[in-house]
């Protein structure tokens, strides 16, 4: 036992002692229980083993009631810690909440089975002014501008967490729902796709939307479309958007194979559009360096979207271009630790990391195949904290893998996916994860990867869920539009571009609509959070942050013997 001040008389409860101060009981009680070893298995996060529970200016006087006080709460007390370091999360309820999110997202004509109540019909003029239909899609967050490449990442990373779980999120009765966000972005894909050397990038631009804080119905900016084609090339939102239509098609072909084929003829001829007329879309739709920059550029897109054409079609020549471009386009050179709407190398180099079991590939192709991989554990290595030469992914104080201060949920969220993937690839090939040497089990990088999702959904200091509506305890003021001003459907009252920020914006009382299923940016980098709507870095949500998480949630919904630690009793309408 470790000391913590000199002590006397104390009772003995159980392995439990007890112990009060000196000087007549005039100084704070403290109860001090003793049992290291269930401590260490079961409350990692005390250093001393031990825990110590004060009760304020108590003078115990040896009386009988008080004592009996005293161990009802000290009972109380020990049971709150336990149970919280029991503390198991109910996945399939925040996979259904997480899938819900994306309907609130929806942008355009809403249908009949709508289950986010709070929102109506909105864009449905977009594409007017260029003699083209884009109504629908997916705004990207808490504005109203639909950026291509963000949505097709988006909706890449569904259709990912589909294929590999499909199983596990249909048990949970998620299943139809799961495809209808993706249908839900791939039906817009196919309008914006208008010839196979053009693709509208961009609906409205994000300078006039910050503009104003308004309700998506009644929109006052500007819908202005962009496109990349020809004389405007944009191989990495065409890439993106071909590996989306490729991952789609692949979900949609037991189902639906007519739309299934109809996606993959899109994908082929976005990924022939981007090769051919190379370039950064940013460089081409000028408006969108601002907030969807493509820094990494289109190499990265261009290998990613032949990957997933190739795991479309089982056409060789898309594995051949992912093989003779492996090194020009730096699919074999770089070493990433971080995956996202902009960077795919970490991904691509999985994925490519799983064909090694095919066991049909020639030498040429197997030695680039197993440098991928090597790129792939380096990611893998990173998040587990086990490069031994500086690169690792940082981490707050709790735990949370922590890439940069804006909006960094969304890279815990898509390194969980990688890392759970990565993690039964290795349990069904038999293999270890190799870190400097050092063998990693797939438990090892599983147990990981649970470990950032459930300080997500609330196992973390500020003892929040980060994902909105999951728990008793979530953000309340997320920095969106539609969710911060009251809802349309019960108040048409327009709402002008300014008098929303007059009248909405700066409320201290929480939003009116919850934004169910949001994932929104997080802690800092000393797990901090405040919940204000105007701080935007940390409670902002983007489709791309939950999207990963679909996946995750499915395959931790099949956990055995798992305690619910979600609020079941909200539900899924979102009425409220």
């Amino acid at each position: 036992m470790h000391k913590i001040v000199p002590i006397i008389p104390s009772i003995q409860i159980d392995k439990k002692v007890c112990f009060s101060n000196l000087k007549e009981f005039n100084f704070p009680f403290i109860c001090y229980f003793s049992f290291p070893s269930l401590l260490q298995e079961k409350l990692p996060s005390f250093p001393l083993g031990g825990v110590g529970i004060k009760m304020e200016n108590s003078k115990l006087q040896n009386s009988t009631h008080n004592w009996s006080l005293f161990l009802i709460l000290f009972l109380l007390q020990i049971s709150t810690i336990l149970a919280k370091a029991d503390q198991a999360f109910d996945y399939a309820d925040a996979l259904g909440k997480s899938l819900l999110y994306f309907e609130s997202q929806r942008s355009g004509r809403l249908p009949y089975n709508q289950r986010v109540v709070w929102r109506d019909h909105s864009g449905l003029t977009d594409g007017l002014e260029q003699g083209v239909d884009l109504v629908g899609g997916y705004y990207d967050a808490g504005d109203h501008v639909k950026f291509g490449l963000p949505m097709a990442f988006t909706v890449t990373m569904l259709s990912w967490g589909v294929m590999e779980y499909r199983q596990q999120i249909a048990d949970a009765g998620e299943l139809r729902h799961a495809l209808e966000a993706i249908k839900w972005g791939t039906d817009y894909f196919i309008k914006a796709h208008t010839s196979p050397n053009v693709l509208w990038a961009e609906v409205g631009d994000g300078d006039t939307d910050h503009y104003c804080w308004q309700r998506p119905e009644d929109m006052t900016t500007s819908r202005q479309a962009y496109k990349i084609d020809e004389s405007n090339p944009g191989s990495d939102l065409a890439g993106e958007t071909a590996a989306a239509m490729a991952a789609a098609s692949i979900v949609f072909k037991s189902t639906n194979p007519h739309y299934s084929h109809l996606l993959l003829q899109h994908a082929q001829q976005l990924f022939e559009f981007g090769d051919k007329y190379r370039g950064k879309y940013d460089g081409s739709v000028g408006v969108v360096k601002s907030y969807y920059a493509s820094v990494s550029g289109y190499m990265d897109e261009l290998l990613w979207a032949a990957l997933w054409l190739y795991k479309a079609t089982d056409n060789e020549n898309y594995l051949k271009y992912v093989i003779n471009m492996a090194h020009d386009f730096g699919g074999t050179g770089w070493a990433i630790t971080e995956f996202s709407w902009d960077v795919k190398y970490a991904g691509l180099q999985l994925i490519a990391s799983q064909l090694l079991t095919e066991g049909k590939h020639q030498d040429h192709a197997r030695k680039t195949l197993e440098k991928y991989r090597s790129k792939a554990e380096h990611y893998m290595c990173s998040c587990l904290n086990k490069n031994i030469n500086g690169t690792n992914v940082e981490r707050t104080p709790s735990g949370l893998l922590y890439v940069r201060q804006w909006n960094n949920m969304q890279y815990v969220s898509t390194a969980s996916f990688l890392l759970i993937v990565y993690s039964d690839y290795l349990k069904a090939s038999n293999q270890k994860l190799t870190c400097q040497g050092e063998a990693i089990s797939h438990e090892e990088v599983f147990t990981f990867a649970k470990s950032q999702v459930d300080y997500i959904l609330g196992s973390n200091p500020q003892n929040k869920s980060y994902l909105v509506g999951y728990g008793p305890n979530y953000p309340k003021r997320v920095h969106h539009r539609g969710a911060s001003i009251g809802s349309y459907r019960e108040n048409k009252g327009f709402i002008g571009c300014t008098q929303g920020y007059d009248n909405w914006y700066g409320r201290d009382e929480p939003n009116p609509n919850v934004l169910v299923g949001a994932l929104v940016g997080g802690p800092d980098c000393q797990d901090n959070f405040s919940d204000e709507r105007y701080n935007y870095m940390q409670t902002e949500a983007c489709t791309y942050n939950t999207a990963p998480l679909v996946g995750v949630f499915a395959k931790l919904s099949q956990l055995g013997d798992q305690k619910l630690g979600g609020e079941r009793s909200l539900p899924l309408v979102a009425s409220y």
